[in-house]
Parts: C-alpha cells; sequence; structure tokens
C-alpha cells in the first residue's frame, strides 16, 4: 500500500463556512499563526507538513459542529490539544494542507473527586493546569503521574502514550473513561460512561462488552473531548533514588537485577536508566547542557563518568509508601545493586507528606508527581532531537543486543553520540527511547537525521522490535515492521477506519492508518 499524500487544498469559501461557525477569531488562516503548530525540530524551511487553517473550538458542541461541517465538504482535520508533541512532529498534519482543530481553548478541569482520586479534564488542560487545580480545591493529599515537561495536554498525552513516571504511569493505567466525538459528529461514552449519568464511568476502566478507550489511543477513529485520569494517593514518605552503572559492560547486570526488584515490588513507578551523555538532561550542573555533534569514545565516556559521578548509565527510580516500608525497600535496592561492583544508590533524603514544598530538583519534582519545564534549561538553542523506541523484554543480554544495533548505527550514519533512556514501563518489558541531537539550524543534518532514524527502524525491526511511538515522518516506516499476517494489522485497522470515518477526514495518515479514499495498491 502506498498512501496518497496529495495535498489538501483549502478554499476561499471552506475557511467562511468555518468562521460563520466559530468567528472570526477561531479560524487563523495565516503562516504566522499556523506556523505556532510546527515541530521546532523539524527541517527548517520544510512546508511538507504544512496546514492549511488553525480552528480554536472552545466546546464539546463546537466539535461536533466542525466535524460535521468538514464531513459534509470533505476536509481532512488534524487533531491537537495542546500541540507539545515535539520531537515527534508536533500538532503538524500527516496531509499536507489540513486544517488543524486546536483544543488548547477546551481548558476545563471538569471535576476532581478526592474520595476516589481520579480527575475529569477537557484537552485543552496542561499537567501544570490539574496540578494547580488540585491545589487550588484543597486537595494536597493528591499527586498525578506526570511526564518530564509538565505543558502537555493530560489528555493528549495519554492518547500518544506518553510516558509519565510515579506507580499509576506504568502501562498506562491512568487515563479512564472517555468521551470521543466522531467522524459523523455524534458522541461516544466508552466503558461505563454509555450508561447516562453513570456513578461508576471513570472508576471502573472496562463495561460490558468490548473495551473501547484503546482503539483512540495514536489512532484516527475519533477526537476526545473528555478523559478522566487516575490520581494517587499522597503517600507517608518519598525517597528520590539514583543508582549508578559505572561502566558500559555492566549494563545486562543492571537490567536483570532491575528486572527482579520490579517482579518483587520493591522498584515501582517508571524508572528511567540513561547513558552518560544523556544524563545532561538531568545534570546539566555536572556535565553541561546536551550536545549535538562529535562522539566520544570508550575512555573518554569512562573518565567523564567517573569524574561527573553519574556512570556509564544512571537510574533514576522512587520508593513510595509508609516511612518504614520506603525505609526497608532502599535498603533491598541498596542491597540489589551492590552486586554491580563499583556502583553506588544515591538517596540524599526522604521526604514526609508536609515535606512536598521542599522538593527542589527537576528529577524528584517529577517523581514527586509535580509537574514543570526545568529540563529546558539542559537544551540549549538549535538543539533537536528525533529517535526510535522500541519496546525490549527486561532481559539484560536482549537489551544489550538492541543497544548495539542502535548504536552503531548513529555513530556511522551521523557521527552524533547516542542518547538513550531506557524508560521502564512494567515488570517485564522497557521502551528504549533512543536517538542523538541534531542542529536545527543546518538543513543537511536535519534531513539526516530523519534519514537515519529509518535505518533504526529498518535494522532493529529484524531482530524483532518494533516502535512503540512514532514520529509524523515515520509512521508508515514504523507501521511496516507490523508484518505478521501480511500486514494483518493494518488490514484490520483500515476496516475499523473505512467503516467509523468512511469519508477519511479524522487526521488521514496518523501512525500508519490511511482511509479508502487514500490508498493506493
Amino acid at each position: 500500500m502506498t498512501p496518497d499524500t496529495t495535498p489538501y487544498e483549502l478554499s476561499d469559501g471552506t475557511a467562511a463556512r468555518f468562521r460563520e461557525l466559530l468567528g472570526d477569531e477561531a479560524v487563523v488562516t495565516d503562516r504566522a499563526g499556523r506556523d505556532e503548530y510546527s515541530d521546532p525540530y523539524w527541517v527548517k524551511g520544510d512546508r511538507t507538513y504544512d496546514s492549511s487553517a488553525v480552528l480554536y473550538p472552545t466546546s464539546t458542541e463546537e466539535v461536533q459542529a466542525v466535524v460535521r461541517l468538514a464531513d459534509e465538504l470533505g476536509v481532512p482535520l488534524w487533531v491537537s490539544s495542546q500541540g507539545r508533541n515535539n520531537g515527534y512532529g508536533g500538532p503538524s498534519p500527516r496531509v499536507a494542507g489540513s486544517v488543524l482543530v486546536s483544543l488548547r481553548r477546551m481548558n476545563k478541569v471538569l471535576e476532581i473527586n478526592a474520595q476516589l482520586a481520579y480527575a475529569v479534564v477537557e484537552p485543552g488542560v496542561s499537567w501544570m493546569d490539574l496540578h494547580a487545580a488540585i491545589a487550588e480545591a484543597g486537595h494536597d493529599d493528591l499527586l498525578i503521574s506526570v511526564p518530564d515537561l509538565g505543558w502537555g495536554s493530560v489528555v493528549g498525552n495519554s492518547l500518544d502514550s506518553g510516558m509519565t513516571y510515579l506507580p499509576l504511569g506504568v502501562d498506562f493505567q491512568a487515563p479512564t473513561g472517555m468521551e470521543v466525538v466522531l467522524a459523523d459528529g455524534s458522541l461516544l461514552r466508552t466503558g461505563m460512561g454509555g450508561i447516562p449519568n453513570s456513578k461508576s464511568w471513570h472508576a471502573y476502566k472496562r463495561g460490558l462488552g468490548p473495551s473501547l478507550d484503546p482503539l483512540f489511543v495514536q489512532s484516527n477513529f475519533g477526537i476526545v473531548t473528555k478523559m478522566g485520569y487516575w490520581l494517587m494517593r499522597m503517600p507517608e514518605a518519598y525517597a528520590p533514588l539514583f543508582l549508578t552503572v559505572p561502566r558500559d559492560h555492566q549494563l545486562e547486570q543492571a537490567i536483570d537485577i532491575l528486572r527482579e526488584l520490579r517482579l518483587d515490588g520493591v522498584i515501582r513507578g517508571v524508572p528511567v536508566m540513561q547513558n552518560t551523555l544523556t544524563l545532561a538532561s538531568h545534570f546539566p550542573e555536572l556535565l553541561g547542557q546536551m550536545q549535538a555533534g562529535g562522539t566520544l569514545g570508550p575512555e573518554q565516556l569512562d573518565e567523564l563518568a567517573d569524574i561527573s559521578g553519574v556512570g556509564r548509565w544512571g537510574m533514576r527510580t522512587a520508593v513510595w509508601g509508609d516511612e518504614v516500608v520506603v525505609a526497608r525497600h532502599v535498603e533491598k535496592i541498596t542491597e540489589a545493586w551492590s552486586a554491580i561492583e563499583g556502583s553506588r544508590v544515591d538517596h540524599h533524603r526522604t521526604y514526609l507528606r508536609d515535606e512536598w514544598d521542599q522538593i527542589e530538583h527537576f528529577v524528584d519534582k517529577v517523581q514527586a508527581g509535580i509537574p514543570n519545564l526545568d529540563m529546558l534549561e539542559s537544551l540549549p538553542p538549535d538543539f533537536g532531537h528525533v529517535g526510535f523506541s522500541p519496546a525490549v523484554p527486561l532481559v539484560g543480554s536482549e537489551m544489550r543486543k538492541v543497544m548495539d544495533t542502535l548504536e552503531e548505527i548513529v555513530t556511522r550514519d551521523t557521527g552524533n553520540s547516542f542518547l538513550v533512556g531506557i524508560c521502564v514501563s512494567s515488570e517485564r518489558s522497557a521502551l528504549v527511547v533512543s536517538g542523538f541531537g541534531f542542529n536545527t539550524a543546518d538543513v543537511d543534518e536535519t534531513r539526516n537525521a530523519y534519514a537515519t532514524v529509518k535505518t533504526m527502524i529498518r535494522e532493529v525491526g529484524k531482530l524483532g522490535y518494533g516502535e512503540y511511538r512514532a514520529h509524523l515522518d515515520f509512521m508508515e516506516e514504523a507501521t511496516a515492521e507490523f508484518s505478521f499476517g501480511d500486514h494483518a494489522y493494518r488490514r484490520f485497522v483500515e476496516r475499523i477506519k473505512d467503516a467509523v470515518d468512511p469519508k477519511g477526514i479524522l487526521s488521514p495518515g496518523r501512525h500508519g492508518i490511511w482511509p479508502s479514499s487514500r490508498r493506493k495498491p
């Protein structure tokens, strides 16, 4: 299958229809306004993924009206919540000329249920917004599982399988119960939300019959305008930890120890293990800002690891719970990790409930459910990043094989340093967020970066591993690796697409799902 990516051309008459619907101020067609919705790491001056307009609905009813008009006129829509998906294509559309639907102005926290520990939010609500709303409502005993940067949308991040790091971040447990606008403008509520005035919509993840929520994650079957999000009760104690692995050859041993600590329930949440240079994102005061160009040899990396004290691999994790349990788990982690020669477990402090306002370091904030933007300080001007993130079993030998393959491709094809974070998404697997930095001011270097990732996808695919979250520019390449049964998966989701969106107006091409009107044999 070859997708038909013929650009859509927005006519003045169609733009006028959208203005009649939403008002002039909510329809932006000038280039500057549209360019606010693009990935800052994409090739400078390349308008392959340009849009024709940006719409700003403010309610579910307006989203329904937009979809009905688009269905009537055959207008391809591309939807974003906050549009902060930088490094994955941002909010840019796969089909050039598509009309962007930004849900930023749908930014209400609709409910905070302190008794059952969940919130209900619109797509424009960022992690910072939700955190502030919980504090303003006086629910200081509730925590959110947050990502590294707090400016993104709770809904948008969840619908792209974005990582968060507290215990509810494991296997993406926190999202629950969605309200979805379908391609004909009708409204669907998933799970128990199908019952009018349901009291358990956001408290029970399933319903009667097939569970539909996952169908709207990384898909183009509908537009989510409301979603529940489970919260965590603040524990009595919280101990952030940093664990070092002094030498690269000890990675396999570290992964196997980590797996057993996870399976035993001693380590919870989503630990992240990073190589030396990637740790600059966490410790710029020790390693300086992230660097795009050049590579360091093994001896140089060993020296930098020793001087900075972060190791050739360093892992952030945390323990949450009763104070005595936290202390015991820290002891068990320290004891298990000591099997790695020369390793270290840094435990500077355990925070109690009334000490949350004393948490200062970026990593400690993230694992305490405090959204922030501190990580941006580690990124110099013109630093771009792009990557490939396969899901790999939590087995040291397999992790080593994948890591060596990826690093060889990066150093060979770009000449830049290999950057990687191993996000331990469950007790049995990790998402290997691998890539490299590049200079966004250099067009040739930027183009080569995206070509290199496509090579990474193909080569690691031969090892039996595939992408968990693809950039806009290589969604087809990533999807093509899921080829079992003559691409049975792709053919199945295409059937769903054609049934629920026969005109193919909702985000055509998202994660390789193309409507029949744009599929060519």
